[in-house]
């Protein structure tokens, strides 16, 4: 098994946790999106979307879209699940991932700000004024939800790590690379804090990673 991963692409971050709980340790290739490299012919003949994650089987088939590679994870190695047993259950935790993944997160991508920057000229102030309405909008819709529902618990549904838990922490890991203050949104931090006491959170974080920059130096 493969990962084509970069360290600071937030939808690989989601299967970085799902493998650390997975108990896998797929080989990674590191494609830098910095530089570009997604666009090579060769990353292009694994995802012609050209975008990561994409996780390669043994076999040589290709997954992608990073909640659609949880559910597999979830499937081909059901301990520890990441979706509750329930019908209604499983409706509201992949509900709440897909406000990040779906609605959120797409919005604020490398290729997205590429765009904004070089065919719609805006400058970087301006720029960082999309981003910072787009994830502040995600997060005022997950406080609402996990601070009123009943499921609620310890984490976004329950006591147990979901799918919910994996995409609310990799959206206010990202928020915070973009400074966007998270007080204003208790039940969202209290979730997040509690999943990165785990160790397999902690370990996929961003700045952990293989590229990442050191402390102190700029993370966008």
């Amino acid at each position: 098994m493969k990962l084509f991963s970069f360290w600071r692409s937030l939808a690989t971050f989601r299967v970085r946790i799902a493998l650390n709980l997975k108990g896998l340790s797929p080989e990674v290739v590191d494609v830098d999106l910095v530089k570009g490299q997604q666009r090579n012919p060769e990353f292009r003949a694994v995802n012609p979307q050209m975008l990561i994650p994409a996780l390669v089987e043994d076999d040589g088939r290709v997954l992608f879209q990073s909640l659609a590679i949880l559910e597999y994870l979830d499937e081909i190695r059901p301990d520890p699940p990441l979706l509750p047993k329930q019908p209604f259950d499983r409706a509201r935790v992949r509900g709440l991932a897909l406000i990040v993944a779906c609605d959120a997160h797409p919005l604020v991508v490398p290729r997205i700000r590429n765009y904004l920057e070089h065919e719609l000229k805006l400058d970087e102030p301006t720029r960082l004024k999309w981003i910072r309405r787009w994830i502040n909008e995600a997060l005022v819709a997950l406080e609402t939800h996990l601070s009123r529902d009943r499921e609620t618990g310890r984490h976004c549904h329950g006591d147990s790590v979901t799918l919910a838990d994996i995409c609310l922490v990799s959206h206010a890991v990202g928020a915070k690379l973009f400074e966007v203050d998270l007080a204003p949104y208790p039940t969202v931090s209290r979730i997040v804090d509690a999943c990165l006491t785990i160790d397999a959170f902690a370990r996929a974080h961003p700045l952990k990673q293989p590229g990442a920059p050191a402390p102190g130096i700029g993370h966008r």
